[in-house]
């Protein structure tokens, strides 16, 4: 897979991950049911990384590169089993989370102090 510095579309990942699915026959196994116990899994190991750190600093600016790489991977694994769980259900996240931050800012609204 070639690497780029351009932003990847929820749409690509979709088309992607649905085609690296169907070319290894794997559709079968592509049910709602699997795909969310395979994303639990893998939020799971993402948990995992962090289980013992406390807290940690924005940018994890303490993590060695072979930390933050293995995070990535694992967070890459939870978008995947994400984009491709809603591509299988129909449901189209980049448009349903658009909307889902729309219904939060009408469920709550800036307070006073935070619109200074």
């Amino acid at each position: 897979m070639e690497k780029t510095n351009k932003d990847v579309p929820l749409r690509e990942l979709s088309e992607r991950v649905a085609e690296f699915a169907r070319v290894r026959g794997w559709d079968k196994y592509h049910s709602p049911r699997n795909l969310l116990l395979a994303l639990v899994g893998e939020v799971g190991e993402v948990s995992e990384i962090f289980q013992w750190k406390g807290e940690v600093a924005r940018g994890l600016p303490n993590w060695s590169a072979a930390d933050k790489e293995q995070l990535g991977e694992e967070l890459s694994d939870v978008l995947l089993y994400l984009v491709r769980l809603a591509d299988v259900c129909g449901v189209d996240l980049g448009r349903a989370a658009l909307s889902k931050i729309l219904k939060n800012a009408t469920k709550y609204p800036l307070t006073p102090h935070q619109q200074q």
